[in-house]
């Protein structure tokens, strides 16, 4: 579920103590399974950090494991702007890092710690942006993998002549990655003629159209899927070194007779195949819909003639591909949602359906690998995964906050 590099490389380069702390706070995490669970992203109230450690500040803070190493953290905002005149940390949200527990670990102990110097910047390993030097897609990546989804400027009419790209779709991209440093930035640099090549960092042969991609959705009446158009606006609210979060807001959409609209909230953390989906739809009156997430029928590339493998586990709510090329490597896709309604078809996707109510979010998961990666390079081990992000959305940590201790 994680490349160990890029956060062998973090402790590393922080392994040097800071300044002794004077003032810390003691916290344990802990949870109920037996499996690894590597990047755990482990959250706290600021406001419970800021209790304990009065003054706080971001940039005069370490947080560390039981052998006092450092671990990457951040800290989010609680709105773009927001005042803290008091310095009493209003201004902020959570204090967030990761830790990964080896097989049979069932708890760990941290300590916050305000520190005499100044704290590092940690190399960010998750990025969101908007995307305005190509018609607005909105894309986004941790060290594993990439996604990038369509804005409305793709889907608008190209004039006569103009030669403009058009494309209205509201499924979602994958980008496969073979480094764990980020590349939007410089395979949008590149050109499309680049990126859709696997010059050494990966490549873009994942094929959308008009499926639902990887986990796009749709409203299901029980014969046909109604889906959105391009998204219409975006909002991030954290962007990493940790965690990356975001906001896509689609326009309603004309659904068997009922209007609705959605609003997606991605999180996505460091050392994840999987991101994680928060769907809000909001439409008239109270009686449930049901709504449905897809996997695109046919994800490859022309001339890639794919042995398509599909798994549906309904235990678990997760439908995954498995996809072997010709000349591509193979790849995976896949959904994990608790809960889920049962599964079908229709004739551009595979999908797993769920109940909403109006207003509501509707958690599930989102994920992809590619053999070349060297981190899922099976079947078997992409499903193995899938049945941990299940388990693991099942089993949340639990985290415990101890009196402030002065040194």
């Amino acid at each position: 579920m994680k490349s160990t590099l890029l956060r062998i490389s973090v402790a590393a380069l922080f392994a040097t103590p800071l300044a002794q702390a004077a003032d810390q706070l003691r916290l344990s995490a802990s949870h109920d399974l037996t499996i690894a669970r590597p990047s755990e992203t482990i959250t706290v109230a600021w406001s419970e950090v800021n209790r304990a450690l009065p003054g706080a500040l971001i940039q005069r803070l370490a947080v560390r494991d039981k052998n006092g190493r450092v671990l990457p953290h951040q800290v989010t905002n609680v709105a773009p702007l927001a005042k803290d005149p008091q310095n009493v940390g209003a201004a902020y949200g959570e204090l967030i890092f990761q830790y990964s527990f080896a097989p049979g670990e069932k708890s760990a102990t941290f300590t916050v710690e305000k520190t005499d110097e100044l704290a590092p910047v940690f190399p960010t390993a998750v990025n969101a942006r908007y995307v305005q030097e190509r018609l607005d897609d909105f894309a986004w990546e941790n060290d594993l993998v990439a996604h990038r989804t369509y804005g409305t400027a793709l889907g608008a009419p190209a004039l006569p002549g103009s030669g403009k790209e058009v494309l209205a779709s509201s499924g979602i991209d994958i980008w496969f990655k073979r480094v764990n440093y980020p590349i939007v930035d410089r395979w949008y640099n590149k050109g499309h003629d680049h990126y859709h090549k696997d010059e050494g960092e990966g490549m873009d042969m994942f094929n959308v159209g008009q499926s639902r991609g990887c986990g796009g959705t749709g409203v299901w009446d029980g014969k046909q899927l109604y889906v959105s158009h391009n998204y219409a606006s975006w909002k991030v609210l954290a962007n990493g070194p940790v965690r990356a979060v975001f906001e896509l807001t689609y326009n309603s959409w004309n659904a068997a007779g009922t209007s609705v609209s959605e609003v997606k909230r991605f999180t996505v953390d460091a050392g994840h195949q999987f991101d994680q989906i928060d769907s809000t739809f909001t439409y008239d009156g109270g009686t449930p819909l049901t709504v449905a997430i897809g996997l695109n029928k046919a994800p490859t590339d022309k001339k890639q003639t794919p042995t398509i493998a599909l798994t549906r586990e309904k235990s678990q709510g997760s439908l995954l591909q498995w996809v072997e090329q010709t000349s591509n490597g193979a790849f995976g896709t896949a959904i994990v949602l608790p809960g889920a309604l049962d599964f079908t078809d229709d004739p551009l996707n595979h999908l797993v359906l769920a109940q909403v109510s109006s207003g509501k979010p509707l958690r599930y998961y989102v994920g992809a690998a590619w053999d070349r990666a060297g981190r899922i390079t099976t079947q078997q081990a992409w499903k193995d995964l899938a049945a941990s992000v299940a388990a693991r959305a099942a089993n949340p940590v639990r985290v415990t906050l101890a009196a402030k201790d002065s040194k």
